[in-house]
């Protein structure tokens, strides 16, 4: 396969894995905001939303101030933003009509009429009009071009390079999500160990936290009803057959990776190796006493430093 049509592929699914998880990040935060809280913790809310994705300096140079309209403008329509949802669906539509021939028909189809039929619902104001039914707009047609793709393309190179860069992209967003969630616990606890806990605020919290990534109905089934940090990291973090899990996410990045190797890329296999291994068997109390914050960052490097490795493994052109 040409290395351009390969890099095409992998963005294409990337930008609309990436749509569907600031849908779902926005659309808990937006529910979150609709519950009773005081205007610090409705703050915090939404500036962790930006912090997220790490465009808090983007953010501060147009806006003076944080709120919910604001960030859900920032994050779904500003053309500037390069990681908003109206440029992820675009950059989705665009990368696929670079390799029209080598998706299916209904694969285009569905890329194309999803950004056309978003840019129609933001000029008719859908997410002034109802924030969370947009969300779950968004939501829904990832859901139906990841179904297209894997119920209609044949599983050659193509469709691997898809599912690559969509693992390699949900197993980031979900390690991000996780370290700005629990530092802002972490942070929160230290203000509430003088004023006595609150179970129901943690239940709720954490519920949220599980719900953006469709992990509630799961946590209930493989633990309990009574809701745990602990827990709720080993889900997320360690759990092989949670679909949003950086577990289960590496395990079938490196699945196809392996699928397309090539001679240049053993060192990018080992890595992938390495990785899924650590969390094939590690264990959640060793990662709690090295510190979740610490390895989440090293989780993040290693993804980061494989997006690379693959890039130059694949997608960057021979000279």
């Amino acid at each position: 396969m040409l290395s351009r049509t390969a890099d095409h592929l992998f963005w294409l699914s990337r930008y609309i894995e990436r749509a569907e998880n600031t849908a779902r990040m926005l659309d808990i935060a937006y529910q979150t905001s609709l519950q009773p809280q005081s205007a610090d913790e409705s703050l915090q809310t939404w500036r962790s939303l930006v912090s997220i994705s790490e465009l808090n300096g983007l953010y501060g140079a147009k806006y003076s101030v944080i709120n919910a309209r604001n960030v859900m403008e920032f994050m779904v329509a500003d053309e500037n933003n390069l990681s908003s949802i109206f440029n992820c669906l675009r950059a989705a539509r665009e990368n696929a009509r670079a390799v029209r021939g080598s998706l299916t028909t209904e694969v285009w189809e569905t890329m194309n009429q999803t950004w056309l039929e978003f840019r129609r619902l933001l000029r008719e104001g859908a997410l002034a009009r109802d924030p969370s039914q947009l969300f779950e707009w968004v939501k829904y047609r990832s859901h139906l071009s990841r179904g297209v793709t894997v119920g209609t393309m044949l599983q050659d190179e193509a469709f691997h390079f898809i599912r690559i860069g969509s693992f390699l992209e949900r197993a980031d967003n979900t390690a991000r999500l996780l370290d700005v969630k629990f530092y802002r616990q972490e942070q929160a606890q230290v203000d509430a160990d003088d004023a006595g806990h609150d179970t129901a605020r943690d239940f709720y919290y954490w519920s949220a936290v599980l719900r953006s990534v469709s992990g509630f109905e799961i946590y209930r089934k493989v633990y309990s009803n009574v809701i745990q940090p602990d827990k709720v990291a080993e889900l997320m973090i360690l759990r092989s057959d949670m679909p949003r899990s950086l577990s289960h996410c590496i395990t079938r990045m490196h699945a196809n990776l392996k699928r397309v190797a090539n001679p240049q890329s053993a060192e990018t296999l080992r890595r992938a190796g390495r990785l899924e291994a650590g969390l094939a068997f590690g264990r959640i109390d060793e990662i709690l006493a090295e510190g979740l914050h610490p390895f989440l960052d090293r989780f993040l490097a290693e993804v980061a430093d494989l997006g690379a490795r693959i890039s130059q493994d694949f997608l960057v052109p021979s000279a």
